[in-house]
């Protein structure tokens, strides 16, 4: 792959780097070399980023070229909005106040080239603000309010790297530039996709027959497709795709995985707004009640308005931390002490959490939907004895039987509403849990990474459950492809 450090003035550009080539920013944009280039990497060094500036339009035709922009469009964008950078601070709290606990001052700047700073003591946050913001060179603005706070982050230019950092910013690009490559395969595939698992997870969405299944299912549709883990985040951009097989969480590495990709122009399951969507329930509450989406009586709950659970849900009613999952985070209480009990507990982690009437059955419906589409169907019994599919025995975990169904087997009413609450959440893949009592389906939730494990979900569809989810990405892949063509 090329690698192109892209500058306003060669002539200018103070640094000799190995294996990259420097190219002035306008021959960028209209030679004609480097529009037919295949694939490249571009690290966009320019002055000034802003709104049609030279820089920005760097990084807009490289993403238009299938280079891949570093910074992207998308991580400028991010630079400029208050909001995101509000939940990057948020996101390194810890580290930022581990880092910055040593400083005596009201003021401080970290500079970051390409990840790392001249103080060791600095290289945890700074490569954890590259991950959040991937920019060649960035300088981070931090003020102490009785804690340290993040106040802005921003790319630099060449210009206002002090001198005394130029040996430094040599020696990091060149090693970020010499890194090494992955290993191509020896057949040639049109696209290339990321499958993200953990193999120390205790409960993965797939096990590993499954995560076979889906490579096989990939490659027959010429999708060159490798599990990697969370620490090939830096990586990501050499990829066409990225599917997630990591439970996923918004305060996690998967969604910021997830974002990054996203960001890459990469084609994602699951992408950020389906992670943060299906993540919470107070959320998922919400929407539900303003759509229309049959479930259970729902309160979203705060101090304020605890007393109103027992008025208007009784006893047993069900409460869950709202990014509970697998069960975790929800229990059931049946009178008034225990819902005291259980509130406390909950409150101290979470400002809201979801009371729900308790509605009994021996299983939940289980439909899977892709592309705004059912896709396959289980019914999830309920653990023996228990109130719900996992109980939790000391130290192990017991589930009830899979048994999956074929969509013409299951109640249309399922399927419909099933399709309907998972549109909401995006054009991804979900997993959409449906309890059937007295004729009545309700949504109990959506779930992004849906568990798909071979010998259980695909004992109906077998080998054409992972072809669609392959297909699904293909036919995306072949729609950005012919929309850079047009391009």
């Amino acid at each position: 792959m090329n690698r192109l450090v892209v500058v306003e003035n060669v002539a200018r550009w103070p640094f000799e780097l190995e294996g990259a080539e420097v190219v002035a920013a306008r021959d960028y944009l209209t030679d004609p070399r480097y529009a037919e280039m295949r694939s490249a990497i571009v690290f966009n060094v320019c002055r000034a980023y802003r709104y049609q500036s030279l820089g920005y339009y760097v990084s807009l035709l490289a993403t238009a070229r299938r280079h891949r922009p570093l910074p992207s469009v998308e991580t400028l964008q991010d630079l400029r909005m208050s909001s995101v950078l509000r939940i990057v601070a948020e996101d390194l709290e810890d580290e930022m106040q581990r880092a910055l606990s040593h400083l005596r001052g009201d003021r401080f700047e970290l500079s970051v080239y390409f990840g790392r700073n001249l103080a060791k003591r600095y290289d945890r946050l700074a490569r954890a603000l590259f991950d959040q913001f991937p920019a060649p060179f960035l300088r981070a603005t931090f003020a102490y309010e009785n804690r340290w706070k993040m106040q802005s982050v921003h790319p630099i230019a060449t210009a206002e790297i002090p001198e005394n950092h130029s040996e430094f910013v040599i020696e990091q690009a060149s090693a970020y530039f010499a890194r090494p490559r992955r290993p191509r395969k020896q057949r040639s595939y049109r696209y290339e996709m990321a499958i993200l698992c953990d193999p120390a997870e205790a409960e993965p969405p797939s096990n590993p027959a499954a995560i076979q299944n889906f490579i096989n299912a990939a490659r027959e549709l010429e999708i060159d497709a490798e599990v990697i883990d969370r620490h090939a985040h830096r990586t990501l951009g050499e990829y066409d795709a990225l599917f997630l097989r990591e439970t996923t969480a918004v305060n996690h590495h998967t969604y910021r995985m997830a974002r990054r990709a996203a960001a890459e122009g990469l084609v994602v399951i699951d992408d950020p707004e389906s992670i943060v969507r299906c993540t919470n329930k107070v959320f998922q509450a919400e929407l539900f009640a303003r759509n229309g989406i049959d479930s259970p009586e729902t309160l979203v709950v705060n101090e304020r308005n605890i007393d109103r659970v027992a008025e208007l849900l009784g006893f047993p009613c069900v409460l869950k931390r709202p990014d509970s999952s697998f069960s975790r985070g929800v229990v059931k209480v049946n009178d008034e002490h225990e819902f005291a009990d259980a509130v406390r507990g909950f409150f101290t982690e979470s400002q809201l959490l979801v009371a729900q009437r308790f509605v009994p059955s021996d299983f939940d419906w289980r439909v899977g939907v892709l592309g705004g589409k059912p896709l396959y169907c289980c019914k999830y019994f309920m653990a023996q004895g228990h109130w719900q599919i996992v109980k939790q025995e000391s130290s192990d975990r017991v589930y009830g039987r899979v048994e999956a169904r074929a969509l013409d087997d299951a109640p249309a009413p399922a399927i419909d509403v099933a399709v309907k609450a998972a549109r909401l959440m995006g054009n991804g893949l979900y997993g959409v849990d449906v309890k059937e009592v007295g004729g009545r389906f309700m949504v109990m939730e959506v779930n992004d990474n849906p568990t798909i494990e071979a010998g259980e979900e695909d004992t109906v569809l077998g080998d054409a459950l992972y072809k669609e989810i392959a297909r699904w990405f293909r036919e995306r892949l072949d729609a950005r492809l012919q929309r850079t063509h047009r391009e």
